[in-house]
């Protein structure tokens, strides 16, 4: 973490950001967040991400005192005071100390800066495994601290050689644990629509790509696919090549893969440069 937060209504050293113990945040893992890159001290998509900060915040009914041009401040000053090239931003509201260790009162914001460290080279080249997992999330459009499960279940797919899993419930797949899946299939491009978080990454890729088909599929389908990409705030656009030791394709990402990734690392160049 970077020397300076935002804690206790105020940009404070982070060794002094504290937190209650008997917030429901820490002992109910009631809270929630959001985060984004920064390129070159400039802070990728904000307006996208502060406004499903405040969504989140409002579907959780967790008051947050903080107008929209307040935080993007916050942000701004955090980014500056810390010299914050590149890397990224998180924010945390919590849930607040109840009266009765349950319901949902009025919590603590947190805004911190930190190092990212984004997949490797090799990932990007050769694709990377998902492994199979029959979940759905609960709350899916709300992007909660609650990840207690695909952290266990990250114990088995790191011994596996997975970058991570892949949601399927009822024969239908919804997402990977912290990132939105797409499927290309004679060129065509699918990405679900139900019980998944609204990806802002999700978002930019479909603009980018232009009639993605927003289909229901199963896991039939998704082995079956040409080729597989999931994106998020912190992978980008990642090719997948392997479900369940099953090869994806020809085994390699293919080529709408690659002109999306390409084309989305120009969209990132062209949004940190708009902002000079």
């Amino acid at each position: 973490m970077k020397p300076y937060c935002f804690a206790e209504n105020k940009i404070t050293n982070s060794n002094e950001a504290s937190i209650h113990p008997l917030d429901i945040g820490l002992i109910r893992g009631y809270a929630i967040f959001d985060f984004f890159r920064t390129v070159g001290r400039h802070p990728l998509f904000l307006e996208e991400y502060l406004e499903r900060f405040t969504q989140s915040a409002e579907k959780a009914g967790l008051p947050l005192d903080y107008s929209l041009q307040e935080l993007r401040d916050i942000v701004y000053t955090l980014i500056e005071k810390n010299d914050h090239q590149d890397g990224g931003v998180r924010m945390v509201l919590t849930g607040g100390l109840s009266d009765n260790h349950f319901l949902p009162a009025r919590g603590k914001l947190f805004i911190f800066c930190e190092p990212l460290m984004l997949p490797s080279r090799e990932k990007y080249e050769k694709g990377v495994k998902l492994l199979s997992v029959e979940y759905v999330r609960p709350l899916p459009a709300i992007k909660t601290t609650n990840y207690t499960y695909p952290c266990w279940l990250s114990l088995d797919w790191k011994a596996q050689g997975a970058e991570d899993v892949v949601y399927h419930y009822k024969d239908r797949v919804s997402e990977s644990s912290r990132s939105n899946i797409f499927l290309v299939k004679h060129g065509q491009i699918y990405t679900p629509q139900r019980d998944i978080l609204w990806g802002i990454t999700r978002n930019k890729v479909m603009k980018l790509a232009g009639g993605v088909g927003l289909s229901d599929f199963n896991l039939d389908d998704l082995m079956g696919a040409d080729e597989i990409f999931i994106s998020s705030t912190t992978k980008r656009i990642l090719p997948i090549t392997d479900i369940d030791n099953v090869q994806i394709g020809n085994g390699h990402p293919g080529p709408v893969t690659k002109e999306l990734m390409a084309a989305f690392l120009d969209m990132e160049k062209e949004s940190a440069g708009s902002v000079n």
